[in-house]
């Protein structure tokens, strides 16, 4: 399948032909609502990420680490919600496209096309929501469409060939691949089974294949580039925020993966 069969939005644009371009893909996570969060979306820009994802703070967020779920209590303890988040949006000095990820109690609690429509408002570009069941994501991807957002979806280690298939042909923005079984969090080597995956979802689609969950470094981002378009990065950099970094020092973390990438 080929880049031009597939139709997306202007994330799935954006990333596509940078990558085309032989570009090495870098999409940060921050957790909205912590200190300095707005800020750091303009650092990271200024640091090479290609988008920036924007996580929306849940209570309880089943496919995320420690890491992540300690920066989603702080969040919520301090008042932020997702109409808050999208209210900020706005106003961010985002020079690249932004990513919301979130859970599917937040979405149906709106309903898919009213948020979807918000997402819009507040110009985000795609939509992560990982939680959704595959026999479910259809409906999802149509409110998605809609409104021009790009429809993420997750592929895992353990995703039977045929599944595999259909998430990448489906997927828009990117394909958001799974490094290991399990949840977010800081890992220190890239196993076996995320080389294969990148290269078995490379072989289905020309939408970019991003690798995730655990790329925390710039030897483990080297290595993840070897095999796929770039990486997500995020448990490390919120781990930063959460031990009292500022933007600006998180920013040179993420400056370092930059060049790691480039140096690939």
């Amino acid at each position: 399948m080929s880049a031009a069969t597939v139709t997306g939005g202007a994330l799935h644009r954006h990333l596509g032909s940078r990558a085309a371009a032989g570009r090495s893909l870098l999409v940060p996570y921050v957790m909205a609502g912590l200190p300095g969060w707005a800020e750091l979306v303009g650092e990271f820009a200024a640091a090479g990420a290609d988008a920036v994802e924007i996580g929306l703070p849940f209570s309880d967020p089943i496919l995320d680490g420690p890491v992540i779920c300690e920066a989603a209590e702080r969040a919520l303890a301090g008042g932020t919600t997702a109409a808050t988040v999208l209210a900020e949006l706005p106003g961010l000095a985002a020079q690249v496209p932004l990513v919301v990820m979130t859970y599917s109690n937040i979405v149906l609690h709106r309903g898919a096309p009213a948020f979807c429509a918000a997402l819009r408002a507040a110009g985000v570009s795609g939509l992560i929501v990982p939680d959704v069941p595959f026999a479910e994501a259809a409906e999802l991807g149509g409110a998605c469409g809609a409104e021009g957002i790009d429809h993420v979806l997750l592929a895992a280690p353990s995703t039977p060939p045929g599944r595999l298939g259909e998430v990448a042909q489906r997927s828009r923005g990117f394909v958001y691949a799974s490094a290991v079984m399990g949840t977010t969090g800081v890992r220190e080597h890239l196993p076996a089974t995320a080389a294969r995956l990148a290269a078995d979802l490379k072989a289905l689609t020309g939408t970019p294949v991003l690798l995730g969950l655990g790329i925390s470094s710039p030897a483990s981002a080297r290595a993840a580039a070897a095999v796929a378009d770039g990486v997500v990065v995020g448990s490390a950099l919120v781990r930063d925020v959460l031990e009292g970094r500022g933007p600006a020092e998180v920013g040179r973390r993420l400056a370092a993966l930059r060049t790691a990438l480039d140096e690939a």
